[in-house]
């Protein structure tokens, strides 16, 4: 069983999946291969900005709004490689959301 989430960690994960596109960011995340190669394995240490920026059609400061909400939300986890940002979804996070949701409702 996972442990609930607090208050504030509750509010700011809500807050980044109000946004439908946050949602699809978190839902190609699942899948990092299906992005194009990068230096780093995807795997590791997550998929490129640019690449999600790519992907998502919008420019760099927005798709970078996006993945910082997502990061306060806690459902990413963020790591630099280089001059790059990558990103990959934080899965034990994730759970504990949708554990507490369950209980809730």
């Amino acid at each position: 069983m996972t442990t609930a989430l607090p208050d504030d960690e509750l509010e700011a994960a809500l807050k980044a999946l109000a946004n439908p596109a946050r949602v699809r960011i978190l839902g190609w995340l699942k899948d990092p291969d299906s992005f194009p190669p990068q230096l780093a394995p995807a795997q590791e240490v997550g998929v490129c900005l640019k690449h999600i920026q790519s992907r998502a059609d919008v420019s760099q400061s927005t798709a970078s709004q996006y993945l910082a909400s997502l990061a306060a939300g806690g459902l990413v986890i963020a790591t630099r490689v280089g001059k790059w940002t990558h990103y990959r979804r934080n899965e034990e996070q994730i759970a504990r959301l949708g554990e507490h949701i369950r209980s809730a409702l």
